[in-house]
């Protein structure tokens, strides 16, 4: 399902734990990391998708979460043009997201990364609020700054914790 302007709606899910730690998992077979993330599919609402996502994705389901909140429009990125399939029809450019922050409130024994016949994740650990930020594949950074701060005041209602400095960035040439 791709909208008239080329993006695919999707899902975005932050799972947060009582110490305001958050769900980072990292792709299987890769060292990437990311948030839960999924397609809605047709007649589906995004908080229907949501809870399909989180089910497939980390194994759990609506009895191990509360909804905190969800961002209020979508927030599009585009893919760089190197991952556009261009024979695909209709072609997609990137994606809009909706992002919900969930409270997770079970064990961490009731994650399940491979529940799908097709994992997303094979590890994952808790990182601090800013982080996943940092961490993401680039062209998802803003996107994900986007529906933090968004989302921060839901757990920071004093003010969200100070972001790290940006990691320098490394010389690609002599000086």
């Amino acid at each position: 399902m791709i909208d008239a302007d080329g993006f695919r709606p999707n899902v975005g899910i932050i799972l947060v734990n009582d110490e305001n730690r958050l769900f980072w998992g990292r792709r299987v077979g890769q060292n990437a990391w990311q948030f839960p993330q999924g397609g809605i599919k047709a007649k589906e609402s995004p908080r229907e998708a949501m809870f399909r996502e989180l089910e497939e994705e980390v194994g759990l389901r609506p009895e191990h979460v509360e909804v905190l909140g969800e961002t209020r429009r979508w927030l599009r990125y585009r893919l760089p043009k190197r991952f556009i399939r261009r024979h695909s029809h209709p072609v997609c450019i990137g994606q809009k997201q909706r992002w919900f922050l969930l409270r997770v409130n079970c064990a961490e024994s009731d994650f399940c990364l491979d529940r799908c016949e097709k994992p997303e994740f094979d590890s994952w650990r808790w990182v601090s609020y800013w982080e996943p930020v940092r961490d993401v594949i680039y062209f998802k950074r803003r996107v994900y700054e986007r529906a933090l701060e968004e989302l921060a005041p839901l757990l920071f209602p004093e003010g969200a914790p100070d972001r790290p400095r940006p990691r320098p960035q490394r010389s690609h040439g002599r000086r």
